[in-house]
């Protein structure tokens, strides 16, 4: 069932817990994320950042399109970090139910002008909004990118922010960074900054670069209000770790993708699980048909 952003979130929020955007940026991860959410209940959102639509061509959000109608599950495709007005406009004209305009680098006052456009815009037809306010960091190789220095979000701008842009859902900075994180850094999530947001923003709450940040503290961040949770970097590790180890057992007639993938989908399938658990999106799917 293809839903836009706002119904998928709105839910969450008024029940208390998160729904996971995945970042699948190939079918085989798509096929692992949709059979994960299908077995355990889990609506979903897609999302899929600008250079990766680049890299799997417009053709893609079709065959994303097709598997959210013919799935009793909820799904939103969504348009991660959309960096400008025509990045957004193509993905509404694709199909796409909700998109994200990351213009948080910005000053606050370009920001929300940039915001209010893409607003004005996607509501028009029906399409959800989200929009970031701080920094996300950046760990390394990601799609995501992200800045080096993290700048949290000041709640008091944040309830500016929302009140003068109308947008669907906020993403904040609360500590963490896109990718994973070194060996040697420990990640720590700023809960004391997402109580103050959540006493003074009444739309539901973002939580980007939620990939190897400790168990314990996203799921404290989902009681006291996150909505969405994006993963990117687990599902796609869990992917390659297990591609790698069929490609180096010696094999050299391995080739075809039927024999070589469905281990990989696999090991994705098992990361997303424990993600859909840990957000406690299981078995919430039909509270979207009430």
């Amino acid at each position: 069932m293809l839903i836009t952003g706002k119904q998928m979130l709105d839910v969450a929020k008024a029940n208390h817990f998160a729904v996971p955007a995945f970042n699948a940026g190939s079918g085989q991860l798509l096929s692992a994320v949709m059979e994960a959410c299908e077995e355990a209940d889990s609506p979903f959102m897609m999302a899929i950042h600008p250079k990766e639509l680049e890299f799997l061509r417009d053709s893609f959000v079709s065959q994303v399109i097709y598997e959210a109608n013919h799935t009793k599950i909820p799904v939103a495709i969504h348009l991660d970090h959309g960096a400008t007005f025509d990045q957004v406009i193509h993905a509404i004209q694709l199909g796409f139910t909700s998109v994200m305009i990351d213009s948080s680098h910005l000053p606050f006052e370009e920001n929300i002008a940039v915001t209010q456009k893409v607003v004005e815009a996607a509501h028009a037809v029906g399409v959800s909004v989200e929009a970031e306010l701080g920094t996300i960091g950046d760990t390394g190789n990601t799609v995501e990118g992200g800045v080096t220095e993290v700048t949290y979000t000041d709640p008091a701008k944040a309830k500016e922010f929302v009140e003068r842009t109308g947008i669907d859902s906020l993403a904040i900075a609360i500590g963490t960074a896109h990718g994973i994180y070194p060996k040697d850094v420990k990640p720590k999530l700023r809960l004391d900054i997402l109580d103050e947001i959540t006493k003074v923003v009444d739309i539901p709450l973002v939580l980007h670069g939620g990939s190897s940040n400790p168990d314990k503290e996203i799921g404290e961040s989902v009681e006291m209000g996150i909505a969405k949770i994006n993963i990117s970097s687990d599902i796609k590790i869990s992917f390659t770790d297990k591609l790698r180890e069929i490609l180096n057992n010696g094999n050299m007639e391995i080739r075809e993708p039927n024999v070589i993938f469905p281990d990989c989908v696999e090991e994705s399938k098992k990361t997303s699980l424990h993600k859909i658990n840990l957000f406690k999106s299981n078995n919430k799917s039909d509270l979207y048909y009430e």
